[in-house]
Parts: structure tokens; sequence; C-alpha cells
């Protein structure tokens, strides 16, 4: 039976926006427990998978475990739902499951013990990415309903553990390779050669995983050295086959064919020896003439394997992200009294200020532990004597600038629309400067700054706001930019620096720390908000991880041990997933 439901916990069509490529996967370790995920649109849960039973015991230590995609830049929700059943249904739905092969009647004839919700990000943003949640009895939403569990209300359930880790997907491979005698190709001169690496898939297939540099005019090239991911070249499968195809070089881009070869991880890892000298076939030629050898070969030259650090390494060994808003309160945005001002209050939806700002800091949220965030204005006049300003408190505290949560922020922002009046110009400098001190003050790695900036308009001082981005991309810090209404925000796309690196007074920045995006391409035309406001948080906060990784190897600051494992004392029900 333990078999049968091990295989279940790795089941499950976890798809949170469509095909996206996961920052990383984890793994979740959890009387019976099932795990629900929630999907972003319309927020039906859904069974992911289910642990194995333990008897007799009310305090279960789980060894199923589930495995997820991870994404930095996405709100997972999580639902455990913990339940058990009496030794005579248990003797019994072994027979079910050895004779029938189905669980399918299993969960509504146990007893529902509790619930627990959480966010994946949460779990991994904790202190050694260990997580304890109370097990809730009362029905949440209608949600129990969907899975036939009843709810069991006034219970005191315990309490659930969930911990995290990150799988070992990290290995880097540094490899050099040369070619000795390769056919010539060019009727002029020698042949330029490169390689082609590819993986190989479940279903035969073939993925281009890797191409080298040319070497022109040459049969005995000597390529450089090269580094790739261990699990894009073999996806963890040390003896999957890896093809690599040798190419000379073309103008016109019809690059000829020399050959070919195939190899693995674990043959690979022999390094520098006459197990890897490889004959470079090609099989037409092979197939034509009786006397064909080989068109040359490669020599595998040096193999080195290296453990990469991850983003989720910084997060378990401490480090914070500290998380910033800053709002455009000038006059350009409308009356805030009218419907047609983009900081209009309704009482039927969030305005697009608002829903910026629950999207991104939702998800940001989770990895702040005292989930305290400095919350500021720019562009208005602010009471008693209407002096202007471009970095006030929303809350009104200039020493004290904290908002608790994301619904504290929001409703220091609500707060602030009805005291302050809109004016300008739009000056950016003033909240990046702000927040730069900040990060200046602590380079160690334990904490890292993200700036959001919700705006509509032109920036009024664009060479002050250049020279504060070029001189914070050398702080732990990241600033998010989302423009909001019909202005063109051409000036934000320089900011950007994707294309060209932003540069100011002839010092170009160290690194890329701005990401923009304009709201309106986040609307969505059946109303979703929710899906809507998901995307936008994706495209915001993907190059965070990469962002927070390039600061910390520029300056060779490595990640704080994680804190030893936890060992739960004597309390009712505490699980360990």
């Amino acid at each position: 039976m333990n078999n049968t439901f091990l295989n279940m916990a790795s089941i499950g069509d976890f798809d949170p926006l469509n095909a996206s490529i996961p920052a990383t996967k984890v793994e979740i370790t959890v009387s019976f427990c099932v795990l629900y995920t929630q999907g972003m649109g319309n927020k039906e849960w859904r069974e992911f998978g289910r642990t194995e039973v333990i008897d007799n015991t009310l305090n279960p230590d789980f060894v199923g475990k589930f495995i997820l995609d991870y994404f930095f830049e996405e709100r997972q929700n999580l639902r455990f739902d913990l339940n058990f059943m009496s030794v005579l249904f248990h003797q019994w739905f072994i027979f079910v499951l050895n004779h029938i092969k189905t669980t399918s009647l299993l969960l509504p004839l146990q007893d529902f013990l509790g619930q627990a919700f959480c966010t994946l990000g949460e779990v991994v943003g904790s202190l050694g990415s260990r997580s304890e949640k109370p097990l809730g009895s009362e029905k949440n939403e209608g949600d129990n309903s969907q899975a036939g569990i009843p709810g069991i209300a006034g219970k005191k359930c315990g309490t659930i553990i969930v911990k995290a880790e990150e799988l070992n997907n990290c290995r880097v491979m540094l490899m050099q390779f040369c070619g000795n005698k390769l056919d010539k190709k060019d009727f002029f001169g020698k042949s330029d050669p490169f390689l082609v690496f590819y993986r190989s898939n479940e279903d035969g297939t073939f993925t281009i995983c890797h191409k080298t540099e040319v070497v022109k005019n040459t049969l005995n090239p000597v390529w450089q050295a090269f580094k790739i991911p261990v699990r894009a070249l073999c996806n963890g499968d040390y003896d999957r086959t890896i093809k690599v195809e040798v190419y000379d070089w073309d103008r016109d881009g019809s690059h000829d064919f020399i050959g070919e070869f195939s190899t693995s991880y674990r043959e690979l890892s022999r390094g520098q020896s006459q197990f890897n000298v490889y004959e470079v076939v090609n099989p037409k030629k092979k197939g034509k003439k009786k006397k064909y050898l080989n068109s040359g070969t490669v020599t595998l030259l040096s193999f080195l394997v290296d453990i990469e650090v991850t983003f989720l390494d910084y997060i378990k060994g401490g480090t914070q992200i500290n998380f910033t808003v800053a709002i455009d309160f000038t006059a350009s945005n409308g009356n805030p009294a009218q419907p047609t001002s983009l900081h209009y209050m309704s009482p039927y939806q969030l305005n697009t200020y608002a829903m910026a700002l629950k999207a991104v800091g939702e998800i940001i949220q989770d990895y702040d532990s005292d989930k305290m965030f400095p919350a500021l204005g720019f562009g208005a006049k602010l009471p008693p004597d209407g002096r202007v300003s471009h970095e006030f408190a929303l809350n009104g505290n200039p020493q004290n600038p904290y908002c608790a949560g994301i619904d504290g922020v929001m409703d220091a922002y609500y707060q602030s629309l009805k005291s302050v009046q809109l004016y300008g110009p739009t000056n950016f400098s003033p909240v990046i400067n702000h927040v730069a001190r900040y990060a200046a003050s602590v380079k160690d790695g334990s904490q890292y700054f993200v700036l959001l900036i919700i705006t509509d308009g032109v920036i009024s001082d664009m060479a002050q706001t250049k020279e504060s981005i070029v001189n914070a991309s050398c702080l732990p810090m990241s600033i998010i930019i989302v423009g909001v209404g019909p202005a063109e925000f051409d000036a934000m796309v320089e900011l950007d620096g994707d294309e060209v690196r932003i540069s100011s007074r002839g010092k170009y920045a160290e690194r890329d720390i701005v990401q923009f995006v304009p709201f309106r391409d986040y609307i969505d035309r059946t109303g979703n908000h929710v899906l809507s406001m998901a995307r936008l948080a994706k495209d915001v906060l993907a190059e965070i991880p990469d962002q927070f990784l390039s600061y910390m190897r520029t300056r060779g600051i490595k990640p704080s041990p994680a804190p030893p494992p936890y060992t739960p004392p004597g309390q009712p029900i505490q699980t360990q997933i």
C-alpha cells in the first residue's frame, strides 16, 4: 500500500501559468495528507498528490514527498488536508487498493482532522525553508466541499510543519574539447569547425542545448571551455545519450556536416582519458565507402563539476527581501473623487494602482520575515502647510513609514488619497535615493531591497533618475516600475536597460537593476483581473532572482548556512512535510 501512495504523491498537472520555465524544483516532505494546488484564473483547488498512510500515531512523519516546480514570480497557493481512518477501514482499504487498484473511494470515508493553507513562497521564504501552520477545522469558502471532506467546527487540530528543500539540479559542468584531423570541407581552405550538443528526450527526439564557438581555418581545433548545467544536458539521468554533431561553418548558414558521436554524462565524468576520445562518424560516408573509418576525432581535454549556489540557498540561509512601494500622487492622475481618475476608489473593484501593488506585494511579502513595508508617495502637497514632497510616508509618519503587510500598505494609500493634494512634478530620484541609502548600509548579503514604483506620467527628473539608478546598480537593490494609464513611457524603456545599459555622466550601470512594464498590457478583456494581475507579477518579478544573484556573485558573497534541522516537540499531530 505504501508504494501506491508514494507513486501517487508525484502525480499532478501543476501548471501555474502555461508552460512557464520554472526557476527550480523544490521537494515538499508531509495520519494521511492530501496536497491541493490552486488554479490562477478560476481559483479551483485541484488534488496534486497524497502521502502514504501512517498507522497508530498522533505525530506522523511522512516519507512521501511532493515535487513542485517553484516560481519566485508567482503566487503558488497550497492547501494541505489531513485525514485519518480507523484500523478496520485501513485493512479494508488495503484490500481495495490491492484488488481494485483505485483510490477514488478513499477520501469520503475518512475522518477529516484539519487543513492548512500557505503559499510555496511563504514556505521557502521562511528561515530554513520551514513553516509551521495551525490545522484549522472550519470550512474555508467552500473549499472542503470540493474535496468531499466534512468540516468539524471548533476542533483543535494541532499543527502541520511544512519544509521545502531544493532538489540538487544546480550542478554545472565545465568542459573543453579539441578536434584532430577533421575532414576538410572548404575548397580554398581547411575547415571552420564547431560542435553542437543535443540532449536526448524520452520520445527519442533530440533537443539542442549548446553550440561552441567557430574555430577558423583548421582541422585540429581547440574550442574554448564552456559551462552547461547538468540538468540541461541530461536532465539528471547520467546514462542518457548525449549526441554531439561536428559542422564546418559557412557564411551563408548552410553549414557542412562533418560527422557525429555520442556520449553520456557518466562517460564524460571520467575526464581526460582514452575513454573520452571519440571517432567522428559521417553515416552517409560510412555507407558508401567500405574503407571509411571516421572523419577525425574529438577529445575531451578537461571536465569539472561545480555546484552553483541558487537564489533559494540565500533565502534558506536567512537573506531577507525588503520591499518598498512608491506611489505617484501627481495631478495628471486625475481627481480621486472622479471615476475617470487612476486613483478613484470604487466600492466595486480596485483601481489600477491598488491592483499593481497587491499583485506584486503579495508575492514579495513571503520573503520578508517581519512583513513591515515602507510605503512612500511622491508629487503631492502635504497638510497642513501645502508643501510639495517627493518622498513622504503614506502613513503620515516620516520617522516610521512602515506598514503592516500589504493590507497595511493599501490602507495607508487610501488614507493618503483623502489627505494630500495631487500636484507634481513626477520625480523618481528622491524615492530611489531613499531606498539606496538603506541598501548602502547593508552590503553583507543579509538583506536585498526591492523598490516598486507605480506611476502614470513622464519622468520630470530624467537626468537625476539615471544617475540614481547608476549609483544604485552597485547596491543590493532592484527597481520595478509599473506604468499605469495611457501615457507614452519611452523614457521608462530607456531606464529598463535591456537594450542599452543605462549610463549617467559617462558612467555605466554596473548591472541591470530596473524592470519596467506598462499596466495596460495586462488588462484582461474578459475581465479576469486575477489572471491578468498574476501575469503582471510574473513579468515584473521574473528578473529579480537573477539580479539578486548577480549582486551576490560579483561581491563574492556566499549564502549563510541553513539552520540545523528542526526536531518537533511532543505536540498533538506534529506533521513534517
